[in-house]
């Protein structure tokens, strides 16, 4: 498929096997005609991790406006399904994408080959308790139950930081709360059957299960003074990339950095764009909603500070090695770009009325993909109904 004069690969699984479109907005071309206009116009092709995460507004966005190809990127999209990231860079199916950085701590350790270039977004996780509960804080966790997505998701680290600096044992050898893990789906009824006493997610599933069953945040990575400032999520390239071709890792680094901006400055406008296109599903007013929780203002130094201050404390509380230098860890898995600003200039006034007219007709239907359970902002938004037995 051809969008904006970009190449789109769907791959199921861990791309096992790819299904190649040769459908445009004129439907007279063919993919391999497509493939070779990219390598006459000198664009460089560079493979884009894709899951239908609202987090990645920025990255559909630099699509449907045009900024990868701008920067002289051909940029072809990658369904990866998101417990399966790492497992696709190291086998050298994709060259660029983003994550959650805490998330990614763990694989960086153990020597997963990418760089981190910007921070894209801060908020998007929450740990939630009943509208009704006797828990009023974090303090009051010792000796709960929280429900998780998975013991190394984001907002399972997210936990343990907080709950670590509330003076509760979070490490193997002093463990003062239980992890119980769910299927993101099932932890907001885990919650209302009381099979746990907290759960932890990011969003839009946290955000619905609040809204839905009247819950109360403990944590909120949006708003709470100790988060609110912090990059969750960032841009990476692979380390290959980096090394082979800087140019082309600095371009991708300014195409998603100028589309943060825009979806800062437009989130109504980037929720519409993005499921009237189908990057994502579900309601547009809702993914909007969500979106204006956060602050999509990227920051190189604010990627690189939220990296370091992640492998200090995951330092601390036993989930990176003990005796890890944070400082060396970031050092190692950051680049700065010296053709790459701290942040792209406000460009409301010319960019507002969007340049994705230039995109082509056809929406992008990752039929093959999988649900990604494991990041944050992914799946199905729904706004959702009103549910009459919610606990108020």
């Amino acid at each position: 498929m051809k969008k904006n004069g970009i190449l789109f690969r769907v791959a199921s699984g861990l791309l096992a096997a790819a299904l190649t479109l040769s459908l445009t907005a004129c439907g007279g071309s063919s993919s391999n005609s497509d493939a070779s206009a990219a390598v006459d116009s000198g664009a460089t092709h560079l493979r884009l991790i894709y899951s239908p995460s609202l987090c990645a507004a920025p990255m559909y966005i630099a699509i449907e406006n045009g900024y990868f190809e701008d920067e002289g990127l051909d940029i072809e999209q990658v369904t990866v399904d998101a417990a399966h990231v790492s497992e696709a860079i190291g086998a050298d199916q994709v060259d660029v994408g983003m994550g959650l950085i805490g998330k990614m701590l763990q694989p960086l350790e153990n020597g997963l080959p990418i760089k981190f270039t910007t921070g894209i977004h801060t908020g998007c996780t929450k740990l939630l308790v009943p509208g009704d509960s006797d828990i009023k804080s974090i303090a009051d966790l010792k000796g709960k139950k929280i429900g998780v997505p998975g013991l190394a998701d984001a907002a399972t680290v997210i936990s343990k930081r907080s709950l670590s600096a509330a003076g509760i044992g979070v490490t193997d050898q002093n463990m003062e709360v239980e992890f119980s893990v769910y299927s993101r789906n099932d932890l907001a009824q885990a919650l209302q059957n009381s099979a746990v006493d907290a759960i932890a997610l990011g969003d839009p599933a946290a955000s619905i299960a609040e809204e839905q069953y009247g819950l109360t945040a403990l944590i909120d990575t949006a708003t709470d003074p100790e988060y609110k400032d912090e990059y969750c999520c960032a841009a990476f390239v692979t380390s290959k990339l980096a090394e082979e071709n800087p140019k082309a890792a600095a371009a991708f680094t300014r195409a998603v950095q100028k589309a943060s901006q825009w979806v800062q400055e437009n989130p109504d406008e980037t929720a519409k764009i993005i499921t009237e296109k189908e990057y994502v599903s579900g309601d547009a007013d809702f993914c909007a909603q969500i979106l204006k929780t956060y602050n999509y203002k990227p920051s190189v130094q604010g990627g690189y500070d939220a990296l370091k201050q992640n492998a200090e404390e995951l330092t601390q509380i036993g989930v990176l090695k003990e005796g890890t230098d944070a400082t060396k860890f970031a050092d190692n898995a950051y680049i700065f770009f010296d053709d790459v600003p701290d942040a792209p200039e406000s460009d409301a006034s010319t960019d507002t009325a969007t340049k994705s007219t230039k995109a082509s007709s056809v929406s992008f239907q990752p039929a093959a993909a999988a649900e990604a359970e494991d990041d944050c902002c992914s799946g199905k938004i729904t706004k959702p109904a009103q549910d009459t037995n919610a606990k108020a």
